[in-house]
């Protein structure tokens, strides 16, 4: 797990320019690359410190450091992904296929019910395929195969990405933004860039460069994209907040009504003795000092973080 968190920060790092050239949706701000970058290098840090062979142990700490680091709409899903994908594997010391798909159906429900208003066609889109083909490939067992065994295992992670693959080409056709400009969803390339980097991890075999020539938009050649969109208006509103579950649910409503892109997501479990939860709160607002003033009514905020949705390339 360790090496495949590393890996994935490396991956990302090295696509990021060409993901944040496609970076048209939810707002075309030229920044998913960057953001899951450093989402992932916060989980890579924290995964590599922690002494333990605790599979979910060691996934567990890197998705709530992701968290509280996350970046962005992409970064944020991609934290909940982490955290949701380590439950399954507390007190496990090896993956194997049966693990692995029970972890990426956790995360394709966390990942939906975090959004206010899931969307197909975007990194939900692959989740859901690659949670699929996980779980399909992992009840497959040959004469004499145990469910645990490395064959497995291989077989499933390669089922997972082969349909990943699939669900990212597909994005093109899901959007009309996408499709108008004939790219595929960024946050979608990046999801199957991270699987990519769990079967390098896993077997030693890494997403070979010809899947690229597959995904509209993403050669190096091309340009960035987003330039040629309308620029995007307003402002990302991240904070972190202690509430009980029936005052984030109120808050997600009074979110929704201010803006766009709303995400939240539990940081912890619920504490017993205040009935409380810590959340992690995402969303894209016009007036953003309304919609804190509303957070603020509930509770009181922390690691508040206003960036303006727009890139350099946009204007």
């Amino acid at each position: 797990m360790r090496r495949w968190l590393g890996m994935a920060e490396t991956v990302l790092a090295n696509h990021s320019d060409r993901l944040n050239a496609i970076n048209i949706f939810p707002v075309p701000d030229g920044d998913t690359g960057t953001n899951l970058y450093l989402t992932a290098r916060a989980a890579a840090q924290a995964a590599a410190a922690v002494d333990s062979q605790d599979l979910g142990v060691v996934v567990g700490t890197a998705g709530q450091a992701a968290m509280e680091e996350a970046r962005g709409n992409s970064g944020t899903l991609f934290a909940v992904f982490l955290d949701a994908f380590a439950v399954p594997l507390v007190g496990q010391s090896r993956l194997s296929g049966p693990l692995l798909a029970e972890s990426l159906h956790r995360c394709r429900i966390r990942a939906w019910s975090a959004l206010s208003e899931p969307v197909e066609g975007t990194m939900l889109s692959v989740l859901a395929a690659a949670a699929d083909a996980a779980a399909s490939a992992s009840e497959t067992a040959e004469a004499g195969e145990a469910p645990h065994s490395n064959a497995i295992l291989i077989r499933t992670i390669d089922a997972v990405v082969d349909a990943a693959l699939g669900a990212v080409v597909e994005t093109e056709g899901q959007l009309p933004t996408l499709h108008d400009a004939r790219v595929v969803d960024a946050g979608g390339v990046g999801l199957l860039l991270v699987l990519g980097a769990l079967r390098a991890a896993v077997i030693g075999e890494g997403l070979g460069d010809q899947i690229f020539d597959r995904l509209h938009g993403y050669a190096v050649q091309d340009p960035h994209i987003h330039a040629q969109q309308p620029a995007a208006e307003g402002v990302e509103l991240m904070c972190t907040i202690t509430l009980s579950p029936l005052d984030a649910a109120g808050l997600r409503h009074r979110l929704d009504e201010l803006g766009e892109s709303v995400i939240m997501s539990p940081l912890g479990p619920l504490d017993e003795d205040s009935g409380c939860v810590r959340w992690r709160v995402h969303v894209h607002v016009l007036d953003p000092e309304a919609a804190l003033a509303e957070i603020r009514n509930v509770g009181e905020p922390e690691k508040i973080a206003f960036t303006e949705l727009h890139s350099d390339h946009a204007h």
